[in-house]
Parts: structure tokens; sequence; C-alpha cells
């Protein structure tokens, strides 16, 4: 690719954001910053000496890549050394490792890669002290929904009239999962017993730091396979520039005033230290800039990278907008949106057009002669309180025969979204809703996402429907696919049916209830949560006897102020009966439909796969457990899923570890794709490993994810009451393809938007103090797991109050022993113990950065603690 091709691409489809950063200076530059080496501004004039190497051309990038001589992937840059970036191995083993900005080649994260392997003696030995890969899969976790919760709320909106509910999707989705740890973090945050390893007089003898000395750092709890050589490759070619190529940051002035770039340019400094550093034109910068500059050190930007060429350390771009001071809400919210090629624009006239014009708008005869009418079944939806946009009903009406006709009824969006319209162009392109802490940024305007479409209870709703006769066991008697007419009777949220479940045999008062409708009792309403509680935990039971895996991870919801919209305090979300109960029926749905749609389309079918876990990443996982005494079986999903649910406690030190093992566990797990089933030709390749299925799909949520829209035209088209299909493999396939990196990057809005508002809490409410497990050891610092928020933080052993503290390996754990200076120059100096799997109790601190934060230990008690050892449950033999 020439320069010429090297153009900005202003339709990023959507990754996370990323770049690159040189291993010789740190985060911003692959050579020297301006203030660095002089002879950097005589490299602007005249001839220039190439940095980057020249991409190959696409001819032979396509030869080397059907030889095999060349690989490709997405890559991925570590967000905590940014010097090292990786992408995946075709044979699953261990990542393919690319050394810095050079051999990027001014790719950044999540841009569509070719690789060229360099010579074996050039392939590096990643130091292990660095633990890293705790750091990044804290920040860049590819844990798919299916394996964590239905419809959670972020937070509790009091007093927000005009938005719904946030729901974060788990990691990524919603509306299909396993299982759940229930009350699991309930018992974790009440209150963690301290197990921390304390003594006044032992400890053994290895090299010991005081806090004045510096050493080098050494190895964790890593096996010996990370100290070998790892393939090591240069970026060649870019296929697909999937970053957005914008970030926020901030504006600097360049250090050499009596320069020539110092007269044209300005240096910007992304926030994310994967972006290079950005020299913008100062005709795009405020006008006092030059003389106050000073006033715009905390002022975030916006900046487009429009060129960064072969001989030039850092990229050049424009300056979009100033989006307001760092660390408050909205201007941070907007960068991350417009970093991560989220449109949030409002919608056009042109995709209002497509609305319907009047309002109050009612089904139409002719349409309602299509359906099945199921406006006088009783009907209901379970949601979070505040939720507007009601993708899914549920329904359950006793047979005379001791079964059930179950149904599932989703909101018949592709009815108001015609083919090729203006209004179908930019849901394809959005792909999906993006929620956020405060708000939500929708796939559809709000005429359909909260009126229309959304199953509000008491008016006639269109909807798309899976109907089954169940066994009170759960097996499937008869299963019909069709469009109907349902008329919801009451809007159930969670907590209701919770409710319901837990007082079985209490008739509920009608003021605990929302509005019924009067064609339907609370006590046939109730029946019906019962029915579908008692059939759902069957059908849970045996979907985990066939194998499923379930890796639930804390999850935090805030709770907002309804005046300043900050946030007043958070909790771990709790995950009851009542979200299970949904997500059973989800599940069932989406499996039928995925069989109906291939049997009807084999080479056409929209489909989910989910791959297994990178077998590299899962030995050496299932190698530290060994080490720590831990028999974990990882043959197969099932097998997983029982060892992490079998071989613990239900004890408080027990808990907490499974939250730490679950949370390793995530790590090696790969992201769940959509795909078409005409493209990939190996059937086995459809298989989705966590729910340990041949053939899946998402059906259940098309108000907000544009693969399920596509998924009811499909399901439409089989059952002849739609448009008939003439879409091309290879074109279904494109939609899969751009699905996936929107929900991809919606996955990391949601996760930097918590982690936005989980800042701002411990700035303004901290400091904040919590349980925390150990997850990682170092010599220097160890990295924990802090219970109560379900964050993970490094602790330094520099910023504590210590005499000295040294590390080693007991075996084969690693271990670092603390001297805590006494408070009271008469008492003996306290000796704690760090291990994987301690106790121990953080502060969490506000720094001065915006929304930085640092955990700090807590100083144990000189009197006594109990041995973490005689706490542990044996391991299994």
């Amino acid at each position: 690719m020439s320069h010429s091709e090297y153009k900005l691409n202003f339709r990023a489809l959507g990754a996370p954001k990323g770049g690159g950063v040189s291993p010789m200076v740190g985060p911003h530059g692959a050579g020297a910053s301006p203030s660095d080496k002089k002879s950097k501004n005589k490299s602007m004039r005249g001839k220039k000496k190439s940095i980057f190497e020249t991409y190959m051309s696409k001819e032979d990038v396509s030869k080397g890549l059907k030889r095999g001589t060349l690989i490709q992937g997405v890559l991925r840059i570590n967000p905590k050394k940014f010097h090292e970036a990786f992408i995946p191995s075709p044979d699953g083993d261990r990542d393919i490792f690319i050394d810095g900005v050079v051999a990027r080649n001014r790719a950044l994260n999540g841009d569509l890669v070719v690789v060229k392997l360099l010579p074996e003696e050039q392939w590096k030995v990643i130091k292990p002290e660095s633990n890293d890969k705790v750091a990044e899969a804290a920040y860049e976790s590819e844990l798919p929904e299916e394996l964590c919760g239905h419809h959670l709320p972020l937070q509790s909106l009091r007093g927000y009239n005009d938005s719904p509910d946030v729901i974060i999707e788990a990691q990524y989705d919603d509306s299909d999962s396993e299982d759940g740890h229930g009350g699991t973090q309930n018992v974790l945050v009440d209150g963690v017993k301290k197990l921390s390893v304390c003594s006044h007089d032992k400890g053994k003898s290895d090299t010991q730091v005081t806090k004045d000395e510096s050493s080098p750092m050494s190895p964790d709890a890593r096996g010996p396979s990370e100290k070998s050589p790892q393939k090591s490759a240069k970026v060649v070619y870019i296929l697909e520039k999937k970053h957005s190529r914008a970030a926020t940051g901030v504006l600097k002035l360049l250090a050499e005033k009596n320069s020539d770039l110092f007269r044209k340019y300005a240096l910007f400094s992304p926030s994310d230290h994967r972006v290079p550093r950005i020299y913008v034109p100062l005709k795009d910068c405020p006008q006092d800039f030059m003389t106050r500059p000073k006033d715009y050190a905390s002022t975030l930007f916006i900046c487009h990278i429009v060129d960064w060429k072969e001989d030039c350390n850092f990229a050049l771009g424009k300056l979009a907008k100033s989006l307001g001071q760092a660390g408050e809400i909205e201007p941070e919210t907007e960068g991350i949106l417009t970093e991560y090629g989220v449109d949030f624009s409002d919608f056009s006239s042109e995709v209002l057009e497509c609305l319907p014009r009047s309002l109050p708008w009612t089904i139409p005869p002719e349409e309602v002669s299509k359906r099945r009418d199921l406006r006088k079944d009783c009907v209901f939806t379970i949601d979070p309180p505040t939720a507007r946009d009601l993708d899914d009903a549920l329904s359950c009406r006793p047979l005379a025969d001791g079964t059930f006709q179950v149904g599932v009824h989703i909101a018949d969006v592709s009815y108001f979204v015609p083919q090729g319209s203006q209004l179908d162009k930019v849901a394809a392109e959005r792909a999906t809703s993006v929620y956020l802490v405060q708000k939500v940024v929708p796939m559809l305007p709000r005429l359909l996402c909260e009126e229309l479409c959304s199953l509000n209870p008491m008016t006639d709703k269109l909807t798309f429907s899976v109907i089954w006769t169940l066994t009170s066991e759960g097996k499937i008697l008869d299963e019909w696919f069709g469009r109907t007419i349902i008329r919801s009777c009451t809007k159930l949220s969670y907590e209701h049916a919770q409710s319901m479940i837990e007082r079985p045999a209490e008739k509920i008062p009608e003021r605990e209830l929302p509005p019924i409708s009067p064609e339907h009792s609370p006590e046939e309403l109730h029946q019906a949560v019962l029915n579908l509680h008692r059939i759902a935990k069957q059908l849970r039971r045996q979907r985990f006897a066939n194998g499923a895996l379930r890796l639930d991870q804390l999850k935090l919801a805030f709770t907002l102020d309804h005046e300043t919209g900050l946030p007043q305090g958070c909790h771990i979300y709790e995950y009851h009966d009542s979200n299970k109960l949904v997500e059973e029926f989800m599940l069932l749905a989406n499996m039928a439909v995925a069989h109906k749609i291939h049997g009807a389309f084999p080479e056409q079918a929209l489909l989910r796969r989910h791959p297994p876990p990178q077998t590299k990443m899962l030995g050496d996982l299932v190698e530290f457990c060994d080490q720590m005494g831990l028999a974990v079986d990882v043959s197969s999903a099932g097998a997983l899923h029982k060892s992490l649910t079998k071989i613990f406690g239900d004890d408080k030190y027990s808990l907490a570890r499974k939250e730490v093992l679950t949370n390793m566990f995530s790590r090696p797990m790969q992201m769940a794709l959509y795909f078409c089933s005409g493209v990939l030709r190996d059937q086995a390749q459809f298989q989705h490993y966590a729910l340990n299925v041949p053939l899946y799909t998402h059906f259940t949520s098309p108000i907000r994810r544009f693969a399920d829209v596509l998924v009811h035209r499909l399901l439409a088209a089989a059952l002849g009451c739609g448009q008939q299909l003439e879409v091309e493999p290879d074109a279904l396939q494109k939609q899969a393809d751009h699905c996936n990196d929107r929900r991809m990057a919606s996955k990391r809005v949601q996760e930097l938007s918590t982690a936005l508002f989980f800042g701002i809490l411990v700035k303004e409410s901290g400091p904040l103090e919590s349980e925390a497990m150990v997850m990682g050891v170092l010599n220097q610092a160890f990295d924990v797991l802090v219970l109560r928020f379900g964050v993970q933080k490094r602790v330094y052993c520099n910023a504590l109050a210590l005499r000295s503290y040294h590390f080693e390996k007991v075996g084969r754990k690693p271990e670092l022993t603390l001297l805590w200076e006494p408070e009271d120059p008469e008492q003996e100096p306290v000796r704690q113990v760090i291990t994987v799997f301690s106790l121990v109790e953080v502060t969490l601190q506000a720094e001065a950065a915006a929304l930085k934060y640092r955990a700090i230990l807590k100083r144990p008690s000189p009197e006594g603690c109990p041995s973490l050892e005689g706490q542990e449950p044996e391991p299994e033999p």
C-alpha cells in the first residue's frame, strides 16, 4: 500500500482504540520526541530517512497469505505496556508478538493486519515479571456475553424521567447466558474475613529490599514455557483500519521553541497511550493557545489522525473540537464515544421520515388478519424497573394434560424497518445500541425503541413468537414459529418476579405489584411466573448436565444523583432466579430459531459461534492451578464449569478464590462471532463452546441489535411470511463482520463508561475500603481483585509504609514478604506474607490526575492474624 492509499477512513467499523509506542522512548513515539533529539527538526527538512517500512503490495500480500508465509489477525496492543502488541496465532498456540511501534508499522489497536514472522533468532522472550496479562485482561477481556448475565442494570436512575434504565449486557449482551452466582456476591461483600498471613518472627531469608533500594523485577508464577522465545513478527500491511483514527487528549507546546515545527505545530498527547502523539497545525488550535498554554492543560480535545508517513515518528492530525474539562462526565463520555466510532448524532430527517406519520399508531386491520392473535393470553414482560426498550415478553398457559404452552414473544422490529430504507441503512451502520452508565445511544429512533416496538403493557403490539408445548421437566413436545399480536398485561420488574418466586404460596398484595390488565388476575400472573420458574430450573439443570459453561464476574451497579448525574454509590449487581428464568427462555428461543433458519437456508443463515479457548493460555492457566494445588479439568466447557463449581466450598475464602479463578479463566476465552453459514464450510466450527450447542443465533433483542433484525427477516422468509431472501453469503458475512466490530466497540465503551463513573466515585466519595484477593505476585508489587467493587488493581510496595520487603519462590509459588514499619517505635515490625489467593484489605484513593486512583494495602493489625494455610480447603486428590 502506498502513502496515497493510507488515508483516514472516517467510516470506521469500530473496534478498540489504540496506536503505537516505541520500546525505546515510552508511550508516545517511535523514536525521540522533538524535545529529545535536535536532529528531529533536521529530519523534517530535505530528504528524510524512513522510520517505517513501505507496505507490501496487495498482490504480494494475497500470495503470501495463500502460501502461508504471511499471517493475518486483529492487532491487540497491551494497554499497560504500550510497546507490546500481539495477534492471535492461527494454530491457537501462544500469540504472535510484535515488539515496538516500528514493527507495528503505523497499525493501531484493533486493525486487521498482515504480519511476517521474523527469523527465529529474532524472536523475543517476553519478560514475565510484568504480569501484564493480568492488567490487560482487566481492561480488554474478550469474555463473550453467553458466559455472563441477563438484563443487568448498571445503576438506578432515581428521578431520571427522560432516560431508560441502563442495561449493561454483562460483558457484551444481556439476552442469553448461563448460570449465575445468585447470592454469592452478597456473601462476599458482607465482609470477607481477613486471612492474609501475618507473623512477627518468621520469614525466609532472601534478598531484601528496603524502600530506598531498587532491584530488578523478578519472575512471577508463570510457567517455564513463557520464558522461551515467542514467535515474533512485523506488520507488512493493514487489511482493514478498524480503529477510528480518532483520539481524545490534551494539547502541549513543542519543547524546542526555536524550531520550524514549533511555529507550525502543537503536540497532541492522547489519553490512550497506545495511540501515538500527533502533530496538529496551530491554526486548528485555540487562538490564545500559544500565549496561554497552561489554560488548556486540562482541556480535552478530539483529534483525528489524517496521515502517518514512513519518515515521521509521530502521526499528523486535525483537531476536531474541544470537549471540556478532563475528568468531567460528559466531555469524557463524548471522547469515549468518538474514539470508538459510535454514532451518537441525532437521527436525520430522512431516517425519521421512514417512521409512521400518524400518531398514535394503530395496527392496520390487514396486518391483524395475517397474524396469530394472542391478545387474550396472559403475556407479560420482566425487565429492570425503569427499562423502556422492552424487547421480549413471556407467556405460560397450563394445558389439560399437565403440559404447558410457553411462549417467547419478541418485538417485530423488522415490520417497522423496511429493507433498503434509510432507516435500515442507519440501523445497519450503528448495528447495536450502546449502553453507558448514564444513558443509552440507541440503534433506532426512540419512537421505535420506546413506543412502537417496545412491548409496553396494555397496548397491542406486533411480535415474532416461538411457542412450545413443554412438560414440567422442560421436554419439548411441540414447537411453533410465527408472527403474532400480543397485549402485555403488565410490566414486571425482576424484583416483582423474584418476590413471586420467593413467596409461592402467598397472595402478593396488589400495592406491591405494577398495574395489571383487568382481564387477568394477580393470581393468574403469579402462577404463570411460578410455572415458568419451575420449567426454567429444569432447562438450566439439563443444560449444564449437557456440558454448558458459566463464568460470572462481579459487576458494578451505580446509583446516580438525579440532579448532578454524579455517582452517589455503587454495589455489586445481585443476580436472582428471576434473571435466570428470563435467560433460559431467551436461550431456548435463540437455539430454536438457529435450527429453523439453518434448516431453511443452509447457505445463508446468520448464526453465532463461539470458538474454544486459546489453547496455550488455557494450558498455562492449568499449569498455574497445578502449582497452586488446584485440580481443574479443562477438557471441555462442561468439565471446566464443574471444576469451578464443585472444587470450592461455601465459606467466604473459597467464594473469593472462586471469583479470582473465574476471572482468570475468562482470559483465554475467545469472542463469540456472528457468521454466515455459507461462508464457513466446516460445520464443526459452527459450535458454540460456552453453550455447548451445534447451532446458535441472536433473535431476542432486535430493538438494540441489528443482527437480530436480520435473523427476523430470515425467519420470516423461512416461514413464508416475509420477503424472499436475496442476499448472497458473502454480503451477509460482511454484515456479520460489521456487527462483530460494532459489538466489540460497544463493549469497550461500556467498560470505559463504568471505569469513568467508578473513578469519579472514588474521587468524590473516597477513600473506599474493601477486602481483596491477590491474583498475581511480583517482586515489588502484586495484583488484587477488589471484591467489594469487582475491579482489579496493582498494589506497589514502594507506596506502603514498609521497612523492607523481599520476593522469593517457595516451591513454585511466588511470595512477597512485607516488613511493616511499626507505628509505635517500641513495637516490633509486623511481617506480612503475600501469596496468590491471600485475602487482604485495601484502600482505594484518588490521585491528582483526573479519574486515576490507586490501591493501598492496609496495615495489618499487630495482633496475630489467622494463618492462610489453615483456612484453605484441601486440594483435590
